[in-house]
Order: structure tokens, then sequence, then C-alpha cells
């Protein structure tokens, strides 16, 4: 197994096993609380989770983020996320696409289209890596390996300073990624990786031509912790340790995104684990509701917990929608039935 493959892996590993959320930070999602009606006037079974992404249908609002591929484990977790997304109508990302064109022996662990053929994928590649190489060609490679719809380039710039491998010249990156943008013939998104994106900066990226925006939000993995675990640099995983309480909370990144581009197709992500956090972040501003560690444990471990996880937030989802009378997903983004607590 090859250093790619053998990070890829200690990554996953991480995750399950080691205590890799922020501390001292939560997702801001816990501020706000449904008022419940107590006459909804709707059958509950009459309540539609349907919607369209990027003028893309899809059966449910519900994402499985990107997170890995490039090693055996990694293609079967993805195999596995692929089928259950397809089953239940969630649309899916896939992790870094980079080492599937650097080595082409790792290209069918992100090729999970033969999996999931209706739903919408999303491809992915480290923006910075347009500073050290790649440009539009690679990212269209890494796109056609997925067999995906769209394509979203991830900002890691913490992860970076504290991954021994880390690649940190970000200077000069916005102009690459309008460049990127403007030559896909496929929408290119951009998210963060956990401390989320900022109003500022969404419009920014909005304006180089980004199709939509991942928050990423703070509030549940940080990969400064998850690269202090492999950090052999004793210093580094110190100052790893100081930024365990890092970054933007990401409900204040929906509304803020949300505020300053007000027609931007927007990804709530970050730290959810239920469907009634999924209502939140929908409620808020976002078009999706992502997923990301709250599935990986399942997924390496079941395909019938996995699926019973799936099952599970769509149930909350909907029961929140029938608690504040809200009979399809257009109805719940539009609510007046979201408080913010104090």
């Amino acid at each position: 197994m090859g250093a790619t493959s053998e990070r890829k892996t200690e990554h996953i590993r991480l995750c399950l096993e080691e205590q890799v959320n922020g501390t001292g930070i939560t997702t801001g999602l816990e501020k706000y609380a449904f008022r419940h009606k107590a006459l909804p006037e709707l059958n509950f079974h009459d309540i539609r989770l349907d919607t369209v992404f990027l003028n893309i249908p899809v059966r449910t609002p519900l994402l499985i983020s990107s997170m890995t591929g490039g090693s055996e484990l990694a293609g079967m977790i993805n195999e596995r996320l692929a089928e259950a997304a397809e089953r239940r109508g969630w649309a899916m990302g896939v992790g870094s696409g980079r080492a599937a064109v650097e080595k082409q022996e790792l290209a069918p662990t992100f090729a999970v289209r033969r999996y999931a053929p209706t739903i919408p994928i999303i491809a992915n590649v480290g923006a910075v890596q347009l500073n050290y190489g790649f440009g539009a060609e690679e990212c269209k490679r890494v796109a056609e390996i997925a067999g995906a719809n769209m394509l979203v380039l991830h900002l890691n710039s913490l992860q970076e300073v504290f991954q021994p491998e880390g690649d940190t010249a970000f200077a000069g990156l916005l102009s690459r990624i309008e460049a990127v943008c403007r030559a896909l013939p496929i929408p290119v998104g951009v998210k963060e990786v956990g401390w989320g994106i900022d109003g500022e900066t969404a419009r920014q990226l909005h304006e180089a031509g980004a199709a939509f925006i991942d928050v990423a939000g703070a509030g549940g993995t940080s990969w400064s912790q998850v690269e202090k675990f492999r950090n052999k640099d004793q210093i580094r995983r110190a100052v790893a340790e100081a930024f365990a309480d890092w970054g933007n909370p990401t409900a204040e990144c929906i509304v803020e995104v949300r505020d300053n581009v007000p027609g931007a197709a927007i990804i709530g992500s970050g730290g959810l684990n239920t469907g009634g956090d999924a209502a939140k972040a929908l409620a808020i501003g976002a078009n999706l509701a992502g997923f990301g560690r709250a599935v990986l444990e399942p997924a390496v471990n079941s395909e019938r917990r996995l699926d019973e996880l799936l099952e599970r937030v769509e149930l909350e989802l909907r029961t929140v929608m029938f608690g504040i009378g809200a009979a399809n997903i257009d109805e719940l983004k539009s609510t007046s039935r979201l408080v913010r607590r104090s």
C-alpha cells in the first residue's frame, strides 16, 4: 500500500477511534428551535422531501458529504455509501480525487456512479492543488472518474498546516478557482472541511463563478485534531491542540452566506447528526443538509445500520415538518416557526 492509501486509511481510523471533534465550539444549531403547531392541517404520510438542487431533482434534501477514497477500505466505504444513497435518494460526495488522477490504480475507489445510477454525485479535489500543477483538465478527469454531476473544490488551509505532507501555498488561489469554474462543463462549487465559509468569502467565491457553497462549518470534526494524531512533531501537535476550538459555527455560516449571497445554492454541513439538525439547517438558509462522520461508522460496520441511520434522519426530518405544519421542503425553508433562543 502506497503513502496516499496509508494516509486515507489512517484518516478513516482516526475519525472512528479518536476524539477528533472540535472542543469548546458547537455548530450553533442548538441556538434555534421550532415552535410546535398543534394543528398541522396535513397528513403525515403526505409530507414530501423531494426538492431540486442546481436544476437536478433529488428525492431528499440530504447529502452524504465528501469523505474518502484512495484505499481499499475507502473504496468499500464509498461503495456502501453510494448504494445506500441510491436506495434512499440522498445526494453523495466523494473524497479528494487527486489520488485517482495521479495513481490510476486508485481510480476505482472513487468510481461510485456504477453503484448509484440516478442520484447527484459530487466529485472533489483540494483547491490548493491548483497551485501545484492541477488545472481544469485534471479537475475534469476527477469528475469523470466519479461519474459526477458536479465538482467541489475544498479549502483546508489549517489541515495542510498540520498535515505532515501538507501543501500550504494558498496565495493567488481565487483566480485559479475562477478559471476552473469557468472552464468545466459541470457546476463547480467550493467547500470548507470543518472550519466554515463566512459570508464575505462566499461572496468572493460566488463572484468568481462558484455554482454552490458548502459551508462545512465548525462544530463537528476538526481536521487539526485529526492531523494532530498523525503528526510526530511535538510542537505541531501542541499547536494543533490549541486550534481545537477554531472555526465559524455551521449555523452562523449558513445565515451569513444566505445574507451575503441571497441567490446562492448552499449546502449546510459541519457537525450535523440528526434530521432535526437538517431541518434547522434548511430553515435558516441551506438548500441541502450534509452529513459526514455521522454516517462513517455505520458505513464501515454494516449495510443494515447505514440504512437504518439514513431512514432515522429522514423520519426525524419528516416529524419536524409535521410538527410545524410544513408539507414540503419549500414550506420548511420559508417557515415562520423557527425561533432563535437567547
